[in-house]
């Protein structure tokens, strides 16, 4: 699938191939109908502006009516197999779909309540599968994706299919409901729906808790940050849900665990996907239901830590690094940071001794100062394209600069939580430089210029030069000393007196 779904309306035209590998070992869809098929020799057979063949598609699932009608008759125990050419029919079917004359006639022509009835008797996930990716496709149009969501036994069946223990069938549900919340017509309904029904928190957090699949879980997961951005209240509802499920029942499905484990299994597999679940943290943290449960006796809040920890110090921002590899990782820096500020304050209460924080300090300060070096680059690239007339100006990067202003908050609430032998520990391990200072300094000023006098402070016994340092660099207002400041300083922190 060739699509980009970072905006809405990419979303909202996603086009539901089946997956790679289907349930039936396929690799791939089968091509439509051929253009110069007999079915479509007889003028007015052709579906609006395309090739295909009215006549083919009644035919087609008329065929599947009878099929499933025959088996549900039978009263046969054995599920029903797809034969290998009636699989194909419906496979061209589904790719036919994505046309939106195609997708139109479907909708005329009732197909989504025959598809419906297919999926109630349905005892075939492969056929179930293909019939929801079919619906999927002709939900990728305003018009046609409307008329569906009005169908209120439709929206029950998709929701019901939430709880279903197939991957592919679990895919092309999580793929179509991301696509119907994602067009502005009709997320009303499908948000009314959801609230309504609780069941959908508890077969969203399974899937994430326990499913290996990466396609699924990175869709699952656009899906629940789609509802929780356009839905705060749905958000805080689900939240409150299950704390109260914690009081009563040992065993529950937490929303913030879950999205924990699926970020664990996207982490070194799906940048992309993992991104995803960090958001959706991020939004937990953004509310006071989300903090308390973060909080909460027993709840997920130390083991998000705890990895997004590891996350930033062994993945996203090592000491051998180039500074540019916060262009690659800058996204996903912001959004770990930004939980981790907000988790934070719920350090006392797991009882965490400081010395675990301090790899993080490290990594903090060397965001400061890759961003400085970066920062530093683009000001000479400025000033040597200014030089040159016809060239255009570099805009400035907006997500470094929420990666600045997010890492500089983090780090003012730290240093105002240190003590003097955690100063010293992160000067041994080579955490805390001068030109660590320098950019901390440079990253920090003016906004928390309290928290750098409290570092200078600090440092102000045990090693009084890089105290001067911090100190001269507060007074000179930021970067710009000169070098000579810092020559004596250049040796190992170890030596420092």
């Amino acid at each position: 699938m060739n699509h980009n779904e970072s905006a809405e309306e990419d979303e909202a035209n996603e086009s539901f191939w089946s997956p790679e590998v289907s349930s039936s070992g396929m690799d791939r869809n089968p091509s439509p109908p051929p253009a110069d098929g007999e079915k479509t020799e007889e003028a007015g057979d052709a579906i609006g502006e395309t090739v295909y063949s009215k006549h083919w598609l009644f035919s087609t699932l008329t065929r599947l009516v009878q099929m499933v009608t025959k088996h549900d008759s039978e009263e046969s125990d054995t599920p029903m197999q797809l034969a290998d050419d009636e699989e194909e029919d419906l496979c061209r079917v589904w790719d036919m779909a994505m046309d939106k004359d195609v997708a139109g006639f479907l909708q005329e022509f009732k197909a989504a309540d025959i598809l419906l009835g297919v999926i109630a008797k349905s005892q075939c996930p492969r056929l179930t599968e293909i019939c929801v990716g079919i619906l999927g496709n002709i939900a990728c149009f305003p018009d046609t994706c409307l008329a569906l969501s009005q169908n209120e036994d439709l929206g029950i069946v998709l929701l019901l299919l939430l709880g279903d223990s197939d991957p592919p069938t679990l895919l092309e549900t999580s793929r179509m409901l991301l696509t119907c919340v994602s067009q502005r017509d009709a997320c009303g309904l499908w948000i009314e729906r959801i609230r309504q029904q609780s069941a959908v928190c508890t077969s969203l957090c399974f899937i994430m808790c326990s499913s290996t699949n990466l396609d699924l879980l990175v869709k699952v997961g656009e899906l629940v940050d789609k509802l929780f951005d356009l839905d705060e209240e749905l958000m805080k509802s689900w939240i409150i849900t299950q704390l109260r499920e914690a009081d009563d029942s040992e065993s529950h499905l937490d929303v913030a665990a879950s999205l924990l484990e699926a970020a664990k299994q996207l982490r070194s597999e799906s940048p992309g996907g993992l991104e995803v679940y960090l958001h959706v943290l991020e939004l937990l943290t953004t509310t006071d239901e989300g903090m308390q449960m973060f909080a909460a006796r027993g709840g997920p809040g130390k083991a998000v830590w705890d990895f997004l920890c590891v996350l930033v110090c062994e993945d996203l921002c090592q000491p051998d690094d180039p500074p540019l590899v916060l262009q690659e990782q800058k996204v996903l820096l912001v959004q770990a940071l930004a939980v981790l500020s907000a988790l934070y304050r719920l350090q006392p209460q797991w009882n965490s001794p400081m010395g675990s924080c301090l790899p993080l300090v490290g990594s903090i300060l060397r965001v400061l100062l890759y961003h400085s070096e970066i920062e530093e680059n683009e000001i000479l690239q400025e000033i040597h394209t200014q030089s040159n007339a016809g060239k255009d100006v570099k805009p400035k990067d907006d997500q470094l600069q929420a990666l600045l202003e997010t890492t500089a908050e983090f780090l003012a609430e730290i240093l105002h939580t240190l003590l003097k032998e955690d100063v010293a520990e992160l000067v041994q391990r080579q955490y805390l430089t001068p030109k660590m200072i320098q950019a901390a300094v440079s990253g920090l000023l003016p906004q928390f210029k309290p928290a750098l006098e409290q570092l200078a402070s600090l440092l102000t016994e045990a090693y009084p030069q890089l105290a001067e340092v911090t100190r001269k660099r507060l007074c000179a207002g930021g970067p710009g000393e000169p070098e000579h400041a810092l020559q004596e300083l250049q040796e190992p922190a170890e030596k420092q007196p």
